[in-house]
């Protein structure tokens, strides 16, 4: 094994990731830690100023209410949400963010984000909730706002980057911790600390993707997300929740670009190869699938429903019609002069919704030539994903917020999971969906506040084995040994039989989930012949991850990626195949229970993994409503 210096740092709260929910937990962790004296201390496996989904840009901010201007509230956020996930959601979580979320985009504008805004100086909007942006650097400004508040506990402040935390630390059921290794030199990282909060996102490439090739690894939610935050809670052995519903987004063809503009601030259609608005020609499908299916806005997955509708019979390609979308804006304007001018910046907002946040995309079609205002798109359903800040709901099961939650969703800090001072934001929370980047930070500030207050009230020591931490140093740098000790006997060191390389690994993964789990090639179905032999597969798999090998430390880190994206997919699959119905439609279907049942199954999937036994639990929890 290579010298690997073991770095020990003590600290109070520990924040693990650098996307937005870390970022709004360093901000308003440092602030209360101040008060009290306290370390904060934030690792990012990448660095903060482009890390997590929002590191190349947006162009749209999906969540304000615009509260203070009358325009939306809480309540209403909170029904729109349910709706969304076809009434598989906590209303007590979605409205604890939504009450806050609009301070915190107070607070971007504050740092130097352009918002869009009309001469009246109101926010452009592009839909009921969503507001325009230029937000390429969106990502540099708040990670600049989370080192800045960072700076003011001087010592007691800490951030490493290109720190890849493995695994957690627990004693008796409380977080105490957790261990990794740099990505950049030869150091081993044990965090001893009393209060731990996860924000690592959520997972991509679990499911063979569509892009293959020259455009291997494209995906539509970013690739350096590969189920950490999922890994981290369910071996720190806290219950999970909702990982069955992946998110299956509808975007442009192979680049992945984004359609919400197009939809809402363009107002454009979409239609199949024949000219067909599939919203219109499959209006009685929806009947099907009442309530969620007759009441606006109709859910993401039942839009994703009717176009795979089309697709499986033959329709395809699915167009986005941005010529026609154009056109229709530009006639608007009489005048020869100012139409075109008018149309001139129409093509520039088209191509700048791109290039703020799927550069690809503006290649792409520049590739292609494609004018928007000439020609149609092709649009299509991604490989799966799973995230709980869009519209997926798969995360921990956190506690809810003492004055809103019912007792059931209470256990005494909010967004603590059921383990003792684990804390969750963003996508490692689960069941509470459409947080987008500035739910998410919020997110992170709410929980950032009840962890120091968790410390405050619970400040003792973290108790530490130091020889469990040797044992895991010892596994978690053993591809870097295994790779040297059989290197040699093969001429090819990518074909050997006594290891397996991290992207051969991931192949093996993904086709697993993609034939067996409902994946692109199979039109998002399974069922219980099909998880099972999945199921039987993955255990396999995971049998072989212990020859994992690794060249260097970025090999290192692929293959500990790829572990965690393996339970992340274990946990899907036996959820999937616990909840005997198809309630997302467009997002998979149970080809053996291709029905909703709202009798036996509105309800709450959720899992847990014993640290003890090594064996999974899945069971139900009641959906309590608290909003009408």
């Amino acid at each position: 094994m290579p010298n690997f210096e073991t770095v020990v740092v003590d600290t109070d709260l520990l924040i693990v990731g650098g996307g937005m929910s870390a970022c709004g937990a360093a901000v308003e962790a440092a602030y209360w830690a101040n008060k009290h004296g306290l370390r904060v201390t934030v690792v990012d496996k990448a660095a903060m100023d482009r890390s997590g989904a929002v590191a190349q840009g947006l162009s749209a901010i999906n969540q304000y209410l615009g509260y203070a201007e009358g325009e939306n509230t809480p309540e209403d956020y909170v029904r729109y949400v349910r709706q969304d996930l076809m009434g598989v959601s906590r209303d007590d979580l979605v409205y604890s963010i939504a009450r806050h979320v609009d301070s915190t985009v107070h607070l971007f504008e504050k740092w130097g984000l352009p918002i869009w805004r009309d001469e009246n100086g109101k926010v452009v909007r592009s839909g009921r909730w969503q507001i325009m942006i230029s937000g390429e650097s969106y990502k540099i400004i708040v990670a600049e706002a989370a080192k800045n508040a960072m700076k003011t506990l001087g010592e007691k402040g800490q951030i490493f980057e290109r720190v890849f935390i493995v695994e957690p630390l627990v004693k008796d059921n409380r977080i105490v911790g957790a261990v990794g290794f740099s990505v950049r030199e030869n150091k081993f990282y044990v965090f001893k600390a009393k209060a731990v909060l996860v924000g690592m996102g959520g997972a991509v490439h679990v499911f063979r993707p569509r892009s293959t090739g020259e455009g291997l690894g494209r995906s539509w939610y970013p690739p350096f997300n590969t189920g950490s935050s999922a890994y981290f809670t369910i071996r720190a052995g806290a219950e999970m929740t909702c990982q069955e519903v992946r998110f299956i987004p509808v975007r442009f063809k192979d680049a992945y670009g984004p359609v919400g503009a197009w939809f809402l601030l363009f107002q454009s259609e979409a239609k199949n190869a024949f000219g067909e608005n599939y919203m219109v020609t499959r209006v009685d499908e929806l009947k099907k699938w009442a309530p969620y299916g007759l009441t606006k806005p109709i859910p993401a997955n039942l839009r994703n429903h009717l176009g795979l509708l089309d697709e499986r019979e033959g329709k395809g390609p699915i167009y986005m019609h941005t010529e026609e979308a154009i056109a229709r804006l530009v006639e608007k304007y009489p005048d020869e002069k100012v139409r075109k001018k008018k149309l001139k910046e129409l093509e520039s907002e088209a191509w700048e919704d791109f290039l703020d946040m799927t550069i690809a995309q503006a290649l792409l079609w520049a590739s292609q030539n494609i004018f928007p205002e000439e020609k149609p798109s092709e649009i299509a359903a991604c490989e799966p994903y799973f995230i709980g800040s869009h519209s997926g709901a798969s995360g921990a099961w956190v506690s809810g917020p003492e004055d809103l939650a019912p007792a059931e969703y209470f256990w005494g800090y909010g967004h603590m999971s059921t383990v003792k001072g684990l804390f969750c934001a963003g996508d490692a929370s689960g069941a509470c969906p459409h947080k987008f980047s500035s739910g998410s930070f919020t997110e992170g500030r709410i929980a950032a506040k009840e962890a120091i207050r968790f410390i405050v009230e619970n400040n003792e020591e973290p108790q530490v084995d130091m020889a469990e931490v040797e044992a895991l140093k010892e596994r978690i740098l053993k591809p870097l040994d295994i790779f040297e000790q059989y290197k040699n006997m093969t001429t090819d060191p990518n074909v050997n039989p006594n290891y397996i390389r991290p992207k051969q690994y991931m192949f093996r993964l993904q086709k697993i989930m993609d034939e067996y789990a409902g994946g692109v090639s199979k039109s998002f179905t399974t069922n219980k012949q099909l998880l099972e032999r999945g199921l039987e597969l993955l255990t396999m798999l995971k049998e072989d991850s212990e020859k994992l090998a690794a060249e260097d430390l970025h090999e290192l880190m692929r293959c500990w990626e790829n572990v965690h994206r393996t339970w992340q997919a274990e946990a899907h699959i036996r959820s999937v195949l616990f909840r005997e119905e198809t309630r997302w439609p467009g997002y998979y279907i149970r080809a053996d229970f291709p029905n909703m049942d709202e009798e036996n199954w509105k309800c709450f999937v959720n899992c847990r993994w014993d640290r003890n036994t090594g064996q999974w639990e899945v069971f139900k929890r009641p959906i309590i409503t608290i909003i009408d």
